[in-house]
């Protein structure tokens, strides 16, 4: 119960955090300046919802990580053992995760000037540190550092592509009003550069199952099984993304609302697909590679 309880705040963790920074994509960079105030306002709520829980994941992590070292749920609430956990190297990288998240969670609330943009270097800032825990670990020297910088890659190019899909679905709703153009080319913008966060997923989850795994992928254990499946969801993902640009949006223009609608479905589709691949790297955590 307790190894679930990890998987579950480490699927909330990643959720909320790629949401918050997917958003913020479009306020900082992918919309157009003319709405990208909109947007923000459009995507405060969520944000606010999503800072809320990567903050409460992040800390409520720490104090499971306790009991996942000590004696079981006794030790979840032990300062004590807070302590030993923090004296760790997950510990140490983690303190800084959970002062990251509350950052971000008072930057969505007090909502500075340039918001988006502070949410983008506090998001990237996170991800960097998620590349210090884990099996992101294994080596050491520069093999070591290649791997963790190939996994914060990873984790940036998954966010961008993964949550920037829920902001694709309000481009679609204000391209029926006023904001048709400056949505459409927004979402234009967040196609042409989706093929680089899809490449770059592809290329960094590639180099990531080498370093971890080598060539010799444990294919009778449950690690390399769910990497198999992993692979199969993510190319998915990648077919539904290709149809949707090259197949649905060309014929938008012939049959505009059929389109849209399958345009939409599809979206929900990729996105959803997505959150099963989010909750089998959560899972990975509790497992041993070889």
């Amino acid at each position: 119960m307790l190894a679930f309880t990890w998987v579950a705040l480490r699927f909330i963790h990643f959720t909320t955090l790629m949401l918050v920074f997917g958003c913020a994509l479009y306020g900082a960079w992918l919309a157009p300046v003319s709405v990208r105030r909109l947007m923000m306002r459009r995507f405060l709520r969520l944000q606010r919802h999503a800072a809320t829980w990567s903050f409460i994941s992040a800390t409520l992590m720490l104090a499971i990580q306790g009991g996942l070292m000590g004696s079981g749920w006794r030790d979840v609430v032990s300062t004590e053992v807070w302590g030993a956990v923090l004296q760790t190297q997950f510990g140490g990288v983690w303190l800084w995760q959970i002062i990251l998240a509350l950052v971000t969670l008072v930057v969505v609330i007090i909502v500075p000037r340039n918001m988006p943009r502070r949410l983008l270097m506090l998001t990237i800032a996170q991800f960097i540190l998620l590349a210090g825990v884990g099996h992101a670990t294994l080596h050491s020297g520069i093999t070591g550092a290649i791997q963790q910088v190939n996994h914060a890659l990873h984790l940036i190019c998954a966010a961008a592509w993964f949550g920037g899909l829920l902001p694709v679905l309000y481009c679609m709703r204000m391209a029926q009003g006023r904001w048709r153009e400056q949505a459409i080319n927004t979402m234009m913008r967040f196609s042409r550069y989706g093929h680089l966060f899809v490449i770059g997923v592809l290329i960094t989850g590639i180099m990531n199952a080498l370093f971890i795994v080598g060539f010799s992928v444990p294919w009778h254990m449950a690690y390399g099984q769910l990497l198999l499946l992993k692979g199969a969801l993510v190319m998915l993902m990648v077919a539904i993304a290709l149809a949707n640009r090259y197949v649905l949006v060309p014929r938008m223009r012939q049959d505009n609302r059929s389109m849209t609608l399958y345009f939409i479905w599809m979206t929900k589709l990729e996105w959803g697909i997505g959150a099963v691949v989010l909750a089998i790297v959560s899972l990975f955590a509790t497992l041993e590679p070889f």
